[in-house]
């Protein structure tokens, strides 16, 4: 080792241990929680978005009695679709990627936020109980027209 003096060899010694213990814990919670990328391991080519299903017609699909998927498409600087309708008390399961750059999607007002990179599909799910206009952020700066990129969840 390096001729240092004792006092700083433990100090290094004891910062070691300390992140090596920290490293142990988010590892082994990590596996507890059986956590997974938020994309969950989908991908699609970014520049074929417009001709692969279901992204070729994003929207709202209805796959059981208040239960719906809403696929989205995020380009500079537009969200496709601009808005959908659902029923309160409904899940919605959404499925949302991008075509050029990097993007967030976020519904600030419910338990909604993805982060939206061009050849990932991210998924994410929340159930609207309270009818109401829920706006549609980008929450990633994507360029100038960052500030208008919205849509609506309009829940009646």
């Amino acid at each position: 080792m390096l001729n240092l003096p004792r006092l700083e060899r433990t100090w290094l010694w004891l910062g070691g241990i300390t992140m090596a213990f920290f490293f142990i814990i988010v590892l082994s919670l990590a596996v507890m929680a059986d956590i997974e990328p938020p994309s969950y391991g989908q991908t699609i080519d970014p520049t074929k978005v417009s001709q692969t299903p279901p992204f070729d017609h994003p929207g709202l699909h209805q796959t059981g009695p208040k239960a719906y998927e809403a696929y989205y498409v995020g380009q500079v600087f537009s969200w496709n679709p601009a808005s959908i309708t659902i029923p309160v008390g409904s899940a919605v399961t959404f499925y949302v990627t991008s075509s050029d750059v990097v993007h967030g999607f976020s519904v600030p007002t419910a338990d909604v936020n993805a982060e939206v990179m061009p050849g990932w599909v991210s998924r994410v799910e929340h159930t609207f109980l309270k009818p109401g206009d829920y706006p549609i952020i980008c929450n990633q700066y994507c360029g100038i027209g960052h500030s208008a990129m919205f849509a609506h969840i309009i829940v009646r």
